[in-house]
């Protein structure tokens, strides 16, 4: 068996009851940075502990190709911006501007690391298999980010095999980007879903990097800032296209004093332009299913949302669950 780090402590986030019982507990660690540098200013749980940033960390992995000039070189518009730091689910939007993308910039649908698979979103997947359709590279919910990489790539005449490998020069700026915003000068190195390095950095440096992200001004390097807030005034202007709609990503986005993305196995990451604040939350179980009721209780605390914005949430994350015949089954309570 191989070696491997436990799990750092966690404090218990959001319990689920049904009747008078207690059905499922979600632990987890959180915590409110400030932009400014000036530290963690709420917290729960070891936000020291490392943790991979996932799909959280690509508003951050787009800087660089930006920086790069990718945009202006094949022509990207914003929407297509939008989609370099999204996790599409294969909805035709979304499948259509990183078609656009890969046309625009030359790239041979085979030169992705990942397999082909089914559009993730249920409904477009049906209408896929009523098609007849066959798996593509270009539905991967990481596809966008993937073309912003191997585009830059073809700009700076590195090869695009072995783009995906972490001593790639177009991965070496990248990971020193991401820590450098997260303000990790070092860290663990993994290897993520869609076949890149991922880098893991305290909780504490991810609530950090989603702060500058709301705050560009307060980032180490104001041509890298100035790359970062047109991802995010990107993904702003075309939320649904970053996740889908009534995903908790997307609809924190239609609000434009916040900045999120999810990431994978419970990873949840927001910035609060007003506040100057960064947020981020990780459930120790890699549930999403919990991180409605954290969310909305740590914006309840902190403000940040509007009243529209935290009606939408309430609407789609309701505390009052229901079974299959309509009857009230239990609740989830937030309870850090």
């Amino acid at each position: 068996m191989s070696e491997w780090t436990a799990m750092p402590d966690d404090v218990p986030l959001v319990v689920a009851t049904r009747g008078e019982l207690a059905e499922n507990e979600h632990k987890g660690r959180w915590c409110v940075v400030a932009a400014d540098g000036g530290g963690v200013l709420q917290s729960g749980g070891d936000v020291r502990a490392l943790t991979y940033l996932r799909s959280a960390g690509k508003p951050l992995q787009a800087i660089e190709p930006l920086l790069g000039g990718v945009a202006e070189a094949f022509r990207w518009e914003e929407r297509h911006l939008a989609m370099l730091g999204a996790s599409q689910r294969g909805l035709p939007e979304q499948v259509a501007a990183v078609e656009e993308m890969r046309e625009r910039a030359g790239i041979p649908e085979d030169a992705f690391v990942f397999r082909a698979v089914a559009p993730t979103n249920a409904k477009s997947r049906d209408e896929w298999a009523r098609a007849g359709e066959v798996p593509r590279r270009i539905y991967h919910t990481c596809a966008g980010k993937h073309l912003g990489m191997m585009a830059w790539c073809k700009l700076e005449g590195w090869p695009l095999q072995g783009y995906a490998e972490p001593d790639h020069p177009a991965q070496r700026r990248i990971t020193a980007r991401v820590r450098e915003w997260a303000g990790a000068s070092d860290g663990a190195l993994g290897l993520d879903g869609c076949g890149l390095p991922v880098a893991a950095v305290p909780l504490s440096g991810i609530a950090l990097a989603y702060a500058r992200l709301a705050c560009p001004d307060d980032a180490p390097d104001p041509r890298a800032a100035a790359a970062a807030a047109r991802v995010t005034a990107a993904m702003g202007r075309y939320p649904e296209l970053v996740e889908g709609p009534g995903r908790l990503a997307s609809l924190l986005l239609a609000d434009p004093n916040i900045v999120a993305k999810s990431g994978a196995q419970g990873l949840f990451a927001f910035g609060l332009r007003r506040e100057r604040l960064g947020v981020a939350v990780h459930l120790s179980d890699g549930t999403e299913a919990a991180w409605g009721p954290v969310v909305i209780a740590l914006l309840e605390r902190i403000g940040g949302a509007s009243e529209e914005t935290l009606a939408a949430l309430r609407a789609r994350f309701p505390r009052i669950y229901r079974n299959d015949a309509g009857a009230e089954a239990g609740a989830w309570e937030a309870v850090f």
